[in-house]
């Protein structure tokens, strides 16, 4: 399906203006600020000022090798290989290589124009500053990320409890045909949702974390301890009293991933648990003592799946227009 996004539209009008303007100021070779306000626009505003950065300052540089190098010698193709195998290895140990490519365009430029004069310079840094500051202008929009983070938080947390729903089938009656689905598609949304947390940390200048990525690492955290349960509830050899109380309690997990509920509340209810189970009878036969053995590995799993959450300080969770923080089980 043919689609126009957002990037797109900011890359063609940032061309566009940058062309316009330098075109207004009279500078030669003014389409060259379009090819570097197109460079320049970038997925995250953080990546756009760094490129700005490094493509103005190897801009520069090059403009100080042509001069130096087309004077001293003369203004030849080879001074230009010349110039490129000197320029580009300062560029990469200054960790400003993103600007290799325009620098080139400027190099060209002082090619063409077979002197060095102030008013080349001038123009040069002319061109260099309209196609970078058109780029950084047209990144100050950003489309909010929110709505698409709150869309996997929710797609995650359903995929939680459904698995945990299974693993409470399981218990009751040590028998699954579950396909395994929310597993694979878990997992997937867990490495799509913390790549778009942290686009969404590049989008802000003065903000070094982001909550919700901290959320989705969490989550995945969980998720590996879940990943560590599926094996241990299957090799259960076979259901005691303890599966069945063991069951109701994740059931009430698997009803409650979402942000009404505290991870304390459980973790209170599962200490509780396992000094009922300290009080029962001792088991008889040998499939009982693995079956009961199992269980308490099963709930030092779930008490540190609810440890991670309860280790974290929440989400902001929009209700009726406001903001406000939240826990989730």
């Amino acid at each position: 399906m043919f689609k126009i996004g957002y990037r797109t539209i900011k890359t063609a009008l940032g061309a566009t203006v940058a062309i316009i303007i330098a075109q207004l100021f009279g500078l030669d070779n003014f389409a060259s600020a379009g090819i570097l306000a197109i460079l320049c626009i970038q997925v995250t505003k953080k990546k756009s000022l760094k490129a700005a950065r490094s493509r103005f300052f190897a801009c520069v540089l090059s403009m100080a090798f042509s001069s130096i190098l087309f004077a001293a010698i003369a203004y030849h193709p080879v001074v230009i290989g010349l110039i490129l195998l000197l320029f580009i290895p300062t560029t990469v140990a200054l960790k400003v290589n993103e600007g290799i490519v325009t620098s080139c365009v400027i190099i060209l430029h002082f090619y063409s124009a077979g002197k060095v004069t102030l008013d080349l310079w001038l123009n040069e840094v002319a061109l260099i500053t309209i196609g970078i500051g058109v780029a950084l202008i047209m990144n100050l929009y950003m489309p909010s990320l929110e709505n698409k983070l709150i869309s996997y938080q929710e797609e995650i947390e359903k995929n939680f409890s459904a698995i945990l729903m299974e693993i409470v089938n399981y218990l009751r009656t040590n028998d699954s045909d579950w396909d395994g689905r929310e597993i694979t598609e878990t997992n997937r949304l867990l490495a799509e949702a913390k790549s778009l947390a942290f686009r969404d940390v590049e989008n802000h200048f003065f903000r070094e974390e982001d909550i919700y990525y901290h959320y989705f690492k969490m989550r995945e955290k969980q998720f590996e301890i879940i990943e560590r349960i599926l094996p241990l509830v299957t090799n259960i050899p076979t259901n005691v009293k303890q599966s069945g109380i063991l069951a109701q309690f994740i059931g009430k997990l698997s009803e409650n991933v979402h942000p009404q509920n505290t991870a304390i509340i459980y973790l209170r209810e599962l200490e509780d648990m396992r000094g009922r189970f300290k009080e029962m009878d001792l088991p008889v036969t040998r499939e009982e003592f693995e079956s009961r053995a199992a269980l308490l590995q099963l709930m030092k799993e779930i008490e540190r799946y609810l440890e991670l959450k309860h280790s974290f300080k929440g989400l902001p969770v929009k209700t009726k227009g406001r903001m406000k923080s939240s826990s989730l089980a």
